[in-house]
This record gives structure tokens, sequence and C-alpha cells, in this order.
């Protein structure tokens, strides 16, 4: 697992969980920057994505997208897949209000 200093990192590549797809998608969004992650909300990167490209893309997305904005939030570099029951209880609980 990628641990980079979050504070010198300037390439979206070098973040934990992030490869060139994730690299274009997060460029989709307007995040260009991994600074830009900061204050961000995973759940509306995920609908922008997919608005823009319209297509629904796999929620899966949404824990890599939590797990970069963690990390660069101040969060430990773990796995994406450490945040889908977060990811599942978010869009059960929205689902059910």
């Amino acid at each position: 697992m990628k641990n980079p200093d979050r504070q010198k990192v300037t390439d979206l590549t070098d973040l934990p969980n992030v490869g060139k797809a994730i690299v274009g998608d997060l460029h989709l969004v307007g995040i260009q920057d991994p600074q830009d992650l900061i204050g961000q909300n995973a759940y509306q990167l995920h609908d922008e994505l997919c608005r823009v490209t319209g297509e629904k893309h796999d929620p899966c997305v949404i824990d890599v997208f939590l797990a970069v904005i963690d990390f660069m939030e101040g969060g430990d570099p773990v796995p994406w897949w450490k945040f889908t029951a977060e990811r599942k209880r978010h869009m059960t609980r929205d689902h059910k209000e």
C-alpha cells in the first residue's frame, strides 16, 4: 500500500488506491491535484461522474473516493474495500429516508 507524504504529494497516482482509471475519473469531476480532494464528498463526486459520462459507474468507485478523501484528510492508507461497509450503510440509509 502506497503511503506518500500527504502534505507533499502532487500526483494523484501517488495516492493509495489510485491508478490511471481513477485518475481519469477524478479529472472528469474537476479533481486535478491531491489537495483538491480535501473537503470533497465521495457520493457527490460519484453522482457527478455518472452525470458527466452519462453512465452509471460501479458503486465501488465511491469506496475508492472515500479512501482517497479520508487519506488526504489525515486518515491511514487503507485498501479501498475497507470503505465498502460504510458506503453500503450510507446508501441504505439514504434509501430509507
